[in-house]
């Protein structure tokens, strides 16, 4: 099990308890002495008070996240507050659409203004107007329990979930999902905020077309700096620099410790694929054999990305001679590509489909062709 599976059991263990001993402990006893008469009515009743903290924090999230960029020295490039997504066009002119984000109840896309940005107020002033709308829902309750009947208890719902939201955004672990705590604890390091900003500027870039972008990369490794370099890793495949790519590569896998699970398997599906497409098949025969366990190609195959698929499709083509393990991870191709970053997509649906071909040569009759990524699914 991955570091940031543990930790996401964990957080949801504590909310999961927390609102339990909540409902048993307030909210049943308060049911049985209210003014409803009946416990749908009072569920919707609570349900209302939890919708209402869900969007309000959600929007005092990005809120704080947007002055907190303007006083860190960051253009807002876009808000996404659950899915309503607010962003400039490239006439810098604000849009709207409905789109995914990465974060806990939204997301504001930012870029570097000056050398030295400070991400630090960012990170810090949605939580600090999360606190200020829960004390005061809690305030509320306490002040006006006695006069505000049913309603008070209204008011206490909104402040605990706002409590829960506090909670999972503080939590200065790597989750499923980016959370303001995490990312504020690697910022801390001097290194790491360059990092940050260098990656904000790259991704950004790319983005919007740019050509021949200058990637900064790194020896001394954190999430942060790792993923610059895997950034610049898809520049040398893209050139069939394979030597410089494995380098690159190579400088994640001997800093395991540094950099989280997920970082470091998608870096070593890369360094498979890459000894798999490149060597002969006697040195992939033997690194094959000598380093891919059973232990990582479970952890290959349960990851969703084009990375794993590609590492694990090849080993099964190729060494399992097994078409229905293939089969199985092709079922993730979709929501694998989709999760691709835009500067990514043309390169990944080449390495995909090379990857095809070779076990095609070797398995005609498998017809995984029929998988194959055609230029309609960059769009």
């Amino acid at each position: 099990m991955k570091k940031e599976d543990i930790a996401d059991i964990f957080v949801y263990l504590v909310i999961f308890a927390a609102s339990l001993i909540y409902l048993l402990a307030i909210l049943i006893p308060h049911f049985q002495n209210s003014s409803f008469p009946n416990g749908i009515t009072y569920a919707g009743f609570i349900l209302g008070a939890v919708l209402v903290s869900v969007v309000a924090n959600a929007i005092l999230y990005e809120l704080g996240h947007v002055l907190g960029a303007k006083l860190g020295g960051y253009a807002v490039l876009s808000i996404n507050i659950l899915h309503l997504n607010f962003y400039k066009n490239e006439e810098d002119k604000w849009k709207f659409k409905f789109s995914n984000f990465d974060g806990f109840l939204g997301e504001t896309k930012i870029l570097p203004k000056k050398e030295k940005a400070n991400p630090n107020h960012y990170l810090l002033l949605g939580t600090l107007l999360s606190v200020l709308f829960t004390i005061a829902f809690a305030a509320l309750f306490i002040f006006r329990k006695d006069s505000d009947g049913d309603m008070a208890y209204f008011y206490l719902s909104i402040a605990v979930v706002g409590g829960v939201c506090i909670f999972y955004n503080v939590i200065p672990f790597k989750m499923g999902t980016l959370n303001d705590g995490y990312r504020l604890s690697t910022v801390s390091n001097p290194r790491n905020r360059e990092a940050f900003n260098e990656l904000l500027r790259v991704e950004y870039e790319i983005a919007h077309g740019a050509e021949n972008v200058e990637i900064k990369t790194f020896t001394e490794l954190t999430n942060y700096t790792a993923e610059l370099n895997m950034n610049k890793v898809y520049v040398f495949l893209e050139n069939k620099e394979y030597d410089k790519a494995t380098a690159l590569i190579d400088i994640v896998l001997n800093n395991k410790n540094e950099v989280s699970d997920y970082v470091y398997l998608r870096a070593l599906a890369n360094k498979i694929f890459l000894i798999l497409v490149n060597e002969s098949k006697e040195e992939a025969t033997k690194y094959v054999q000598e380093n891919i366990t059973m232990a990582l190609r479970k952890d290959l195959s349960d990851d969703v990305s084009m990375a794993s698929i590609r590492a694990y499709i090849l080993v099964a083509g190729l060494f399992d001679n097994s078409k229905n393990e293939c089969k199985l991870m092709l079922q993730k191709l979709t929501k694998a590509f989709k999760r691709v970053p835009k500067n990514h997509k043309k390169i990944e649906l080449e390495l995909f489909n090379q990857s095809l071909e070779m076990i095609n040569d070797v398995h005609p009759k498998w017809e995984l062709l029929n998988y194959k990524l055609g230029e309609e699914n960059i769009k």
